[in-house]
């Protein structure tokens, strides 16, 4: 067997590759232009996070050097902070009400947008643009809409139905749900990726379900949702992750500078609030790094069981086909 050989700048090329110093040469080119961010990932996340790991082993106020106190720090976190069980419940509120309803509206506004009308792309951009919004504007929007006494929504409800609206960001009942409000706003970066995911479903597949006798609930049944399974698996795992770690608009709408309280009757204590309370209002730096890492644990368990669990329910056409 002869293997065809091509001098190219002096370097001998075997097989269509090329070797020698310019494939060296292309190496080193290479990792020069990822450097810069193989050196932010390690200064910037991969730092921090060693340090966070190491603190959560020490008692360190950020004035004076960590005294290494063990276990002390997860044993507090795992049955000695009475405010535990509140933000556990707080933050699972939040994630088992918010992701089911922002997968369900996403997909939704999906499918709607998805049809071939006139004007449709000026429709999706509507949508998709509140997710784009920063969120420290469009809390204060929610926060002016959500007032108690002068809110434009409470004022709607009165002068159209003569009904009394809630207290919704100063009754402990009403302050999550108005932050479930405020994160279905900003379901269109959810439904943007739905779009994606409708547009690569093959339009033969509907028309043998509809020569089969699929209505339009069969064909979403049948067809549609099996092979966008996939885009629900990230949209989900995502949006629980997210969930978890929700703060910034949970600290815009309940949190108190002065006593760090977080909301009413402390119903907006959240996970990462309550990290942040600790770290930056207490600095109990290595108390909130502990909380934090108990975090990472929670958050990996929940996303590896999505994971598992996916193989009963997510459709891989590549799998399918046997490839």
């Amino acid at each position: 067997m002869q293997v065809q050989t091509t001098r190219v700048g002096g370097v001998i090329a075997r097989g269509g590759r090329r070797t020698g110093g310019l494939a060296r040469q292309e190496a080193i080119e290479g990792y020069l232009f990822i450097l810069p961010w193989i050196l932010g990932l390690l200064i910037f996340t991969a730092g921090p996070f060693i340090a966070g790991f190491y603190l959560s082993f020490t008692n360190f106020d950020a004035m004076q050097d960590p005294e290494w106190v063990g276990l002390a720090n997860y044993r507090r976190v795992l049955g000695d902070d009475p405010k535990i069980g509140t933000m556990l419940f707080n933050t699972a509120y939040y994630t088992f009400v918010s992701v089911p309803l922002g997968v369900i509206a996403g997909l939704m506004l999906a499918v709607l947008l998805n049809q071939k009308v006139r004007g449709i792309a000026g429709f999706r951009t509507a949508y998709y643009m509140p997710s784009v919004v920063p969120a420290v504007p469009s809390v204060a929007l929610f926060i002016w809409i959500l007032h108690d006494r002068f809110g434009l929504l409470n004022e709607f409800l009165f002068n159209t139905f003569g009904v009394v609206g809630p207290r919704w960001l100063t009754s402990p009942e009403w302050t999550k749900p108005s932050l479930i409000l405020w994160g279905l706003w900003h379901v269109g970066g959810g439904m943007i990726i739905y779009l994606a995911g409708l547009q690569g479903v093959p339009q033969s597949l509907y028309e043998a379900a509809s020569i089969d006798g699929c209505g339009a609930l069969g064909r979403f049944r049948h067809v549609t949702l099996p092979m966008i399974s996939p885009t629900l698996l990230f949209v989900l795992v995502m949006g629980i992750i997210g969930s978890f770690q929700v703060f910034t608009p949970v600290y815009l709408l309940g949190s108190d500078i002065a006593t760090a309280a977080a909301g009413p009757l402390d119903s907006l204590l959240f996970w990462v609030v309550y990290v942040y309370h600790n770290g930056f209002f207490y600095f109990r730096m290595g108390y909130a790094s502990a909380l934090a890492w108990v975090l990472f644990v929670i958050i990996l368990a929940i996303t590896l069981l999505q994971l598992w669990l996916a193989k009963r329910w997510v459709y891989y056409e590549a799998e399918a086909d046997g490839r």
